[in-house]
């Protein structure tokens, strides 16, 4: 008996020293997350020096503008006074700390599928960054776009909450492509057509249209891609050229030197398997 009750107090203690370590998240692994994520582009404005992740990027849509806010850790203007809940609420939900909606410029459609584990990471990497001082900016929008309670009714056409679930009887590497394309790399919140409402058409997933700033976005389903060989679509998402010698337009080549570029061989080969298994649209 004695024994059992000695067993019981180690096995406690171990798990009370455990328990703090593991639930704090590992700011290494966050780290890749933020960059398979794209967040420093978002976040970060348009001009030399520029410091990361502080805000001040604009995003011009046909409903006004919005300015990528300061997510540093700093008490007034970024998100210092947060906890780890009120992130995970943001992600999860498209909800402030003040219960107040996010307007979905913010990509959190996608983000709701990040598990709660890349989550508890990403956090810990952000609690990471030199607090910085820099004031966000307000957005510029028309009229009615403005009022974040209307968001609450766009959310009920076109927002489902809750983490990625694996596919079953699809192969693992393909399922590991489909999470980064539909949650850590948001690709669908560009490439996927949108009505008039701003919602994506999901009958179109991936196959292209009008990005935000009323430019052309590629299919990427396997009609776009069909004339592409796996290297000629590696070689593009990391080093930035196509098989005809050219260079991508100025966003997605901010995508593959921050994002795509930066993603380990293993989720490079997931992306393409997932993007090659999907259905192909016509253009």
């Amino acid at each position: 008996m004695r024994q059992a009750i000695q067993s019981v107090a180690l096995a406690w203690v171990l798990w009370s020293w455990i328990a703090p370590a593991s639930a704090q998240g590992d700011a290494k692994r966050g780290e890749y997350l933020a960059k398979a994520g794209g967040c420093v582009g978002c976040h970060t404005e348009e001009k030399e020096g520029a410091v990361p992740y502080t805000g001040g990027r604009a995003l011009k849509t046909p409903f006004g503008t919005f300015f990528g806010p300061n997510i540093t850790p700093h008490q007034q203007a970024g998100i210092g006074r947060w906890t780890e809940a009120d992130f995970v609420r943001a992600m999860r939900h498209g909800r402030r700390p003040d219960g107040a909606n996010y307007f979905p410029a913010f990509p959190y459609p996608s983000f709701t599928n990040i598990t709660d584990i890349d989550l508890r990471d990403l956090w810990a990497f952000l609690r990471t960054l030199p607090a910085s001082s820099q004031a966000n900016r307000e957005h510029d929008l028309w009229f009615v776009f403005g009022w974040r309670f209307v968001v609450t009714a766009w959310k009920w056409f076109f927002f489902t909450p809750g983490p990625f679930v694996n596919v079953q009887g699809v192969p693992d590497i393909v399922n590991r492509g489909a999470y980064f394309v539909q949650a850590l790399g948001h690709c669908g919140e560009c490439h996927t057509p949108r009505n008039f409402l701003g919602g994506p058409k999901r009958s179109r997933f991936l196959a292209g249209g009008k990005g935000p700033e009323d430019k052309d976005v590629p299919n990427l389903t396997p009609t776009g891609l069909k004339k592409w060989s796996d290297k000629e679509l590696k070689d593009f998402l990391v080093i930035g050229t196509t098989p005809d010698g050219d260079f991508p337009a100025e966003a997605m080549g901010e995508v593959i030197s921050n994002t795509t570029s930066q993603l380990t061989p293993q989720d490079l080969a997931a992306l393409i398997a997932y993007l090659r298994s999907l259905p192909p649209l016509p253009d």
